[in-house]
């Protein structure tokens, strides 16, 4: 598999593997561990070497099998885990950017996933009740004491990425791109390739749906994407035309409307690396093929002229004083 430079400095596989979905989110039925640790062996024979992880997911069970899973296989991968979001007891997430618990976090993720350093470190979500500059600073400091790598952040604003990337630099920014969630392509994909910043794209494929394998009756009842109005019943039916416009491009290629997808946000710039999820060896497999996708213009233009997307999925919709977030916010 080809690489991609986040940095000039920082490279990584074309496309890496976001392992959310193997302990978190989508519900218990179908959780796996041992499959799991399957996929993630099989994604290192691909040539994927990018894992990302956090330790809400679960919370703190995803970095532990991501840390067994890639024991044997630590120097040929970049592990890339986050910060800031915590869960709560009554299943919804709070923000902590202080200092000290951002130290304490990193300690907790370096013994979960049994690294000696963390090769890019992300926060979260920005705390409203924390000055940024402190939250960063604390973040830098974990760089020089050789306990991480390199910076990322999630869910920042331009304004905010200005202001961190002047204290200390940041690699990677992570937020969710696709064929039916574009708003970034107008403002922060254009700030970190001016800056030389690089793009990790969250759910390429419409968190499933862009596969066109997901029915709304298929969502377990503790399925975070019922909280997410692009997977309302009418909402799914009416996006069914996304769906349908992307198998009318695969068709083309012998390809899937998954593969279009994810082949659809890596035309989206050198930076930017797709980082689909999937808790099955075939998914996987089937991703992975989607680097050797070549679109054509026609099949862009068929793209671009896709309906917008019905509901909209706003992952940091409300910055509350009290850094308490919607469990809705988790992503």
């Amino acid at each position: 598999m080809r690489t991609t430079k986040l940095t000039d400095s920082f490279s990584v596989s074309e496309i890496g593997l976001g392992c959310s979905s193997m302990s978190h989110g989508y519900g218990p039925k179908e959780r796996d561990d041992d499959e799991s640790i399957r996929v993630i062996g099989r994604a290192v024979e691909l040539g994927i070497d990018l894992f990302d992880t956090a330790d809400a997911y679960g919370p703190f069970s995803n970095e532990r099998l991501l840390g067994r899973a890639l024991a044997a296989h630590r120097d040929q991968v970049r592990i890339a885990t986050k910060c800031g979001l915590v869960a709560r007891p009554d299943g919804r997430f709070g923000r902590n950017g202080r200092p000290d618990y951002l130290r304490s976090a990193c300690e907790g993720s370096l013994r979960r996933l049994g690294v000696e350093a963390i090769d890019l470190y992300q926060l979260h979500r920005v705390d409203p009740a924390v000055p940024l500059a402190e939250s960063w600073g604390a973040l830098s400091d974990l760089v020089s004491e050789g306990k991480v790598r390199r910076l990322g952040i999630s869910h920042a604003t331009r304004e905010e990425l200005e202001q961190v990337h002047s204290i200390f630099p940041i690699t990677a920014v992570q937020y969710e791109l696709s064929v039916w969630v574009t708003h970034s392509l107008d403002d922060i994909l254009p700030w970190a390739r001016k800056n030389g910043v690089g793009f990790l794209a969250f759910a390429p494929i419409g968190r499933g749906y862009l596969s066109g394998r997901l029915e709304h009756d298929q969502l377990e009842a503790d399925d975070s994407r019922k909280r997410d109005p692009r997977f309302a019943s009418d909402a799914m039916r009416t996006n069914h035309a996304i769906v349908q416009g992307l198998r009318k491009v695969a068709a083309r290629h012998g390809a899937t409307p998954a593969q279009v997808a994810i082949a659809w946000t890596l035309t989206r710039g050198d930076n930017v690396v797709p980082i689909p999820g999937t808790r099955h060896l075939r998914w996987l497999e089937e991703n992975a093929a989607a680097v050797d996708l070549r679109l054509t213009e026609e099949d862009l233009h068929d793209i671009d002229n896709l309906p917008a997307a019905t509901g909209e999925m706003i992952w940091d919709r409300t910055r509350f004083a009290t850094s308490e977030v919607p469990e809705m916010t988790r992503g």
